[in-house]
C-alpha cells in the first residue's frame, strides 16, 4: 500500500477526510486503488469494469485513510453520465473502518441531486436498510441508462448485462433526467 505522503507529495489531506484525486495523483496510486476495488469485490470474482489500471481511466475517484497507519483504506468510483454522477465502485483495506467509509461515503452521496447507482446483491440489502431512495419509474431508470438495454420489472429491478455478464439491478439515488 501506498502513504498518502508519497502520494500527494506537497498537498496532505488530514485524516478522515475523503479527498478527491487528480487524473496525475491516479496515475501515481492506480496499482493501490485497484488494489482497494479488487479487495472489495473479491467475494464475486472482481469489480465486472475493473479489472486491470488499464480499466481506470475515465472514473473519478475519492480516497480517505481512517485510521493510524499512512496507508489508504477505502475509494470511492464515480463517472459523469447522463443521469449525473454514477456511482459505479467502491474499494477498501478489508478494515470494517475502511468498508464502513466506503459504504457510507456512497450512501451520503446518493441523497444528494444528480448521484446514483445500480445495486445488486449485499449493497443493494445495505442501500435498502439505509433507507435510500430507490428509483423505480421506468423512464427515470430509461433516460439514466441511455442507449443501455434493458428488460425492466414491475418492482423497479432491470435485467442489464455488464461486463459479458446479465445482472438483475436496481437503481437508487436521485438521477437527473
Amino acid at each position: 500500500m501506498i502513504k498518502l505522503v508519497d502520494l500527494l507529495n506537497e498537498v496532505v489531506p488530514p485524516k478522515n477526510t475523503w479527498f478527491p484525486l487528480s487524473k496525475v495523483e491516479l496515475k501515481d496510486v492506480e496499482k493501490e486503488i485497484l488494489d482497494l476495488i479488487n479487495n472489495a469485490y473479491s467475494s464475486i470474482g472482481g469489480h465486472p469494469n475493473y479489472k486491470s489500471v488499464n480499466d481506470l481511466v475515465g472514473s473519478e475517484y475519492e480516497i480517505i485513510d481512517l485510521d493510524d497507519d499512512p496507508e489508504l483504506d477505502a475509494v470511492t468510483v464515480t463517472k459523469q453520465r447522463t443521469g449525473g454522477i454514477k456511482h459505479v465502485g467502491i474499494g477498501h483495506d478489508g478494515t470494517s473502518p475502511g468498508k464502513r467509509g466506503a459504504i457510507g461515503r456512497t450512501i451520503d452521496k446518493l441523497d444528494e441531486p444528480s448521484n446514483y447507482i445500480e445495486a445488486s446483491g449485499a449493497i443493494e440489502n445495505i442501500l435498502r436498510k439505509a433507507n435510500v431512495i430507490q428509483v423505480t419509474d421506468e423512464e427515470t431508470i430509461r433516460k439514466a441508462l441511455k442507449g443501455k438495454e434493458i428488460e425492466i420489472y414491475d418492482d423497479g429491478s432491470y435485467d442489464r448485462v455488464l461486463g459479458g455478464k446479465k445482472y438483475r439491478k436496481t437503481m437508487w439515488g436521485k438521477p437527473t433526467v
